[in-house]
């Protein structure tokens, strides 16, 4: 993989000031994206937005390298201490939104001036009209920059496409509801997308936004302990995309003519 941070030295970063348990598991998750990014034929990115940074782990992968990064959260973890004084030696630049839905989220970032914006495992999460959100991550992007979404896929073998006994029982899909009032979550799966759906998704908000790539990919949260589920990873998910658990895009923007054009009704 690209470049990637052994864990272990980025435990040591991390040690006593976030959550650790998050951070390996996610860890493979990261190192996947950031291989994603650096795979492109696009150019290499000179500033990076990390939208939904939390506790600056994925940025951390690429402030390493010495990259120019902005990472953003709510204030809630970003104006902790320690989390502040991690950024400040590895020269992450923060930024703090109180609500992403609102037009004035990035107001204070310059526009044209990210071309890379990470938007990782967010889209599954969005309960409110998000076309606001994009038109102001629409006017800090530079012209020829891109956006690299990853959410998990609708299809995967193992997600809600595949209960049967909730469709027989007329229970819907997405999110169970025993799991909305029962589990405590700050941001359940609300909706989960097919790669066709994100193929439509961002030409209805814009003909300036091209899908360059998108990849269907196996991200490795759980090691697999039964039979059954090693011969789903090395047959099935192998051989047949569409059934891995996660959605990895790029989305370019060649250059800014028409601006967000979706209008939505309401």
């Amino acid at each position: 993989m690209q470049n990637c941070p052994r864990l272990e030295s980025l435990l040591k970063i991390f040690d006593g000031v976030t959550d650790l348990d998050y951070l390996k598991f996610h860890y493979r998750r990261f190192c996947l994206t950031k291989s994603f990014v650096f795979e492109s034929d696009l150019p290499k990115p000179e500033k990076i937005l990390d939208i939904g940074a939390h506790w600056l782990h994925q940025a951390m992968f690429y402030a390493l390298d010495g990259m120019n990064v902005v990472a953003a959260d709510l204030p809630g973890t970003l104006d902790y201490a320690k989390v502040q004084k991690i950024a400040e030696a590895h020269q992450v630049a923060l930024h703090s939104y109180v609500d992403l839905s609102l037009p004035k989220a990035f107001d204070s970032l310059p526009e044209d001036t990210f071309d890379l914006i990470l938007f990782t495992e967010i889209l599954e999460h969005i309960t409110f009209n998000p076309v606001e959100m994009w038109k102001t991550i629409y006017r800090i992007m530079r012209p020829g920059g891109r956006i690299i979404l990853t959410t998990p896929n609708y299809y995967y073998i193992k997600g809600q496409a595949w209960d049967f006994q909730r469709l027989i029982n007329r229970m819907g899909s997405g999110i169970a509801v025993h799991e909305i009032l029962g589990k405590f979550s700050n941001g359940p799966h609300w909706k989960e997308y097919s790669a066709r759906e994100i193929c439509c998704y961002f030409p209805l908000l814009s003909p300036d936004f091209h899908i360059h790539r998108i990849e269907y990919k196996s991200v490795p949260y759980f090691p697999p302990t039964t039979y059954f589920e090693k011969a789903r990873e090395l047959l099935l998910e192998k051989y047949i995309p569409i059934l891995r658990n996660n959605i990895f895009v790029e989305i370019s923007l060649p250059n800014k003519v028409n601006g967000i054009t979706m209008q939505p009704q309401w």
